[in-house]
């Protein structure tokens, strides 16, 4: 009878509500960071590879940019769209940006360059700017790359756009800054250290070539071309997507054809486009694609902070004696 009273007592029991299903953690946005890097005139593919993205309504968090690429980076990050940059492209003109300085230390100033940009993202300091946004350097004097992430922005560009022999080293607060592709051709890594997580990376770079070497930007571009395609070995992998443009029909000096390099821009980020929204679809993975695991991309990028540090003991050492050999008139 007990057994009986028992039985009842449980089968008059109140249901037992199912238990609630076990919250996961929504995946984390990534912070996309778009790294742009240094090829003088074949800069203007960056606006391609902008407008290409932002068709797609991908917008990175923050951009990232080496000489050509601090330019067309900082536009970007004030607040200009792929189209608006375009806008100011078209009717570019050269001339406008040669101010002659003392031979001794480059054959131009760069004044122009900074004053152009500090109209163009009216006036505001980079800290204001509405997206995060880094200019890349390389410090003359002690050979470590700076990411430039606040000040004036047209100050920062013309340090990231200084191409030895080309342009006055910049001076900074005492310090002596040139081009960041010394260092840095394509700032991967450099995004990264800013808070990216997903990387696109667009590299603009050729191979250097086997043309006449005869004045001092041929020299300057050629040393800048050496040096950054052993480092872009190293760096390039780590991003999680590289956009690279065919710009084989383009000279590093060749601003006429500014429509073709645009063209190119998007056509290589279009190209890229799927693969680019599938790995950004399964960017909870940290580390995938070129890489398999986190050790390996971490020692890709210590390799190229380590090749960095030997390549710009090398460059500033040609440099100082290029710039010696003009001041006293060797060749």
């Amino acid at each position: 009878m007990a057994e009986f009273y028992g039985l009842l007592r449980v089968a008059s029991a109140p249901p037992v509500p199912p238990a609630a299903p076990v919250a996961t953690a929504p995946k984390a946005k990534p912070v996309i960071g778009l790294a742009l890097g240094g090829g003088s005139a074949k800069g203007f593919a960056h606006i391609g590879v902008i407008k290409a993205l932002e068709a797609q309504g991908i917008v990175p968090d923050l951009v990232i940019g080496t000489s050509a690429g601090s330019v067309v980076g900082a536009l970007n990050a004030s607040g200009k769209s792929g189209f608006q940059l375009q806008e100011l492209a078209i009717p570019f003109d050269k001339w406008q940006f040669v101010d002659w300085g003392m031979p001794n230390r480059g054959l131009m100033k760069g004044d122009a360059l900074a004053k152009f940009i500090n109209t163009a993202v009216g006036g505001r300091a980079i800290e204001k700017f509405p997206k995060k946004f880094g200019a890349v350097a390389t410090d003359l004097q002690s050979g470590e790359p700076i990411v430039f992430r606040s000040g004036d922005a047209g100050t920062a560009v013309l340090a990231s756009s200084s191409i030895p022999l080309a342009f006055q080293p910049v001076s900074i607060r005492g310090r002596q800054y040139v081009d960041g592709g010394l260092l840095s051709p394509v700032p991967v890594r450099l995004a990264f250290e800013m808070g990216a997580t997903f990387v696109i990376a667009v590299d603009i770079s050729d191979k250097p070539a086997n043309g006449g070497i005869d004045t001092s930007m041929d020299v300057a571009l050629q040393t800048l071309a050496i040096m950054g395609e052993m480092i872009r070995r190293y760096e390039k992998p780590a991003a999680d997507v590289l956009i690279r443009p065919d710009i084989s029909r383009l000279g590093s000096v060749d601003f006429e054809n500014r429509r073709l390099a645009i063209m190119q821009g998007a056509k290589a980020a279009g190209l890229e486009m799927r693969r680019l929204k599938d790995t950004l679809h399964n960017s909870g993975k940290l580390w995938r694609a070129q890489l398999a695991s986190p050790a390996d991309r971490v020692s890709v990028l210590w390799q190229s902070r380590n090749l960095r540090r030997r390549e710009a003991v090398v460059a500033i050492v040609f440099v100082k004696f290029r710039l010696w050999q003009i001041k006293f008139g060797s060749r």
